[in-house]
């Protein structure tokens, strides 16, 4: 009689019977933790480092400069995803899939990286030229166009330490540029510089990030890394077997779409409060947005970065993972964000005009409202990720694009009415949407007529017990 899924670990391997597959069972569990604790603490340093620096700077600089770097900063963050093209997320897919044999996408995917680097930074620095009549302006968003290439080269290494399986130097490299983003900002604090000097130190912070992530790309490039979950690195392929750029291009496409329109949601309230209610608007709602951010960083981890190429495995081979993973995944994670909404929204009323002054008393009213779309994100991000490793991708990013609609509508109608808390009323009414359209997606196209599975099925799987017969 063959075995159940239940009875195999999460990369297919059999369970067994007797003590010896318990203490594996318990090992493996131990790993899991471990590799998602490393993971969350790294976040927790990225959070804090992000709203201190935003502290900081609204402490040090005028409201309109600070309100000009933060506007800067989230264009820069808008197109960043222009300049990688969606190439990370298509090496996790091709990857997952083929194991080594994705070596073929590598060298085309690169230049589609570079290409895409290139015209980015160009386009930012065209538009920080177009501006020029507030020459203080045009050079932070001149600056900051190095953090365009600073992002493309932490995302590509980030998919590389995924799919090594190297948790703790993933969860160092998330950390690290924020870290050096704090130095900067203290720096700029306590000899009181101008707000170019924080962008010129941004840019010191970016060109150090790409040179760190180099020793990092380089042996995998060369093949001689093991892959987590297939056989050990092989040579690199023949020209004969390689993908060429246009096919890199078409099939990053969606993921470069679902990017964006990811970034749109956290940073285009910004950039629209700078141009239609001025830079202090957009100081004011810059910190709440950094805070949200942060937040958002969690189901991120979890899913982009520790569960993405599991799943792209699962997907064909182990259907009860696929399942538990939506039933207790998504359910967790609207639990885990309704819980974190209330920290945000009850913590920020009284910690934000006690950090940033008088000035800022209405960023943490903006925070308290955006923190009621932190649980649909968090449950949106749970089920969204079942649709990428599904085979549904392209549904996946249209009903992005109809989220980013809808924004927009939304940011459209209620800015003008209602300053800036129409803006943060936008953000929530998008993300409501938006983990509706996932969560009946993935009901009716992944999950369909299976059996859900129960507590005591996700109890056995975590612990490898063996199933008794009935």
């Amino acid at each position: 009689m063959s075995p159940s899924a239940a009875d195999l670990d999460a990369d297919g391997g059999h369970a067994g019977t007797g003590a010896a597959p318990s203490r594996a069972a318990r090992s493996r569990a131990a790993t899991v933790l471990i590799h998602l604790g490393m993971l969350g603490m790294s976040q927790v340093g990225v959070t804090l480092a992000a709203f201190g620096t935003q502290i900081l700077l609204a402490r040090t600089l005028p409201q309109e400069a600070f309100g000009t770097f933060t506007a800067a900063l989230a264009v820069v963050s808008l197109t960043a995803p222009l300049a990688v093209f969606g190439v990370p997320e298509l090496w996790l897919q091709r990857f997952g899939r083929e194991g080594d044999g994705a070596r073929r996408w590598i060298a085309s995917s690169l230049r589609v990286v570079a290409a895409g680097s290139a015209l980015t930074v160009a386009g930012v620095l065209l538009w920080s030229l177009a501006e020029w009549s507030d020459p203080v302006g045009a050079g932070v968003r001149a600056l900051l166009a190095t953090v365009v290439v600073a992002q493309a080269g932490l995302a590509l290494v980030g998919s590389v330490q995924q799919l090594r399986g190297d948790y703790r130097g993933l969860s160092a490299l998330q950390v690290a540029p924020h870290l050096a983003r704090v130095l900067v900002v203290l720096v700029v604090w306590a000899f009181g510089l101008s707000v170019l000097a924080a962008a010129a130190g941004y840019a010191v912070v970016a060109v150090l990030t790409v040179v760190g992530c180099v020793p990092v790309m380089r042996p995998f490039l060369r093949g001689g890394v093991p892959l987590e979950g297939h056989s050990r690195a092989a040579s690199a392929p023949s020209p004969a077997t390689r993908v060429g750029v246009a096919r890199v291009a078409g099939a990053a496409t969606p993921f470069v779409l679902g990017n964006v329109f990811y970034l749109i949601g956290m940073y285009l309230g910004t950039v629209v409060a700078a141009e239609f209610l001025g830079p202090a608007a957009a100081a004011v709602l810059a910190v709440p947005m950094s805070v949200l951010t942060a937040v958002y960083l969690v189901p991120r981890v979890v899913y982009q970065q520790y569960f993405l190429a599991k799943l792209h495995r699962w997907s064909g081979t182990d259907r009860d993972a696929v399942l538990i993973a939506y039933r207790w995944g998504g359910l967790g994670m609207l639990t885990l964000g309704a819980v974190v909404a209330v920290l945000v929204a009850l913590g920020g009323l009284p910690v934000l005009p006690f950090l940033l002054g008088p000035g800022y008393r209405e960023s943490a009213t903006v925070m308290a409202l955006l923190a009621v779309a932190i649980p649909f994100r968090f449950a949106g991000a749970a089920v969204a990720s079942l649709l990428t490793s599904g085979g549904l991708l392209r549904l996946k990013v249209t009903y992005q694009g109809v989220g980013a609609l809808v924004f927009l509508v939304a940011l459209a109608v209620a800015t003008p009415l209602w300053g800036l808390m129409g803006t943060a009323a936008a953000v929530v009414v998008a993300e409501i949407i938006l983990c509706a359209l996932f969560w009946t997606a993935v009901r009716g196209r992944v999950v369909g007529d299976s059996p859900l599975p129960s507590w005591h099925d996700l109890r056995r799987r975590l612990t490898r017990e063996t199933p008794r017969a009935s």
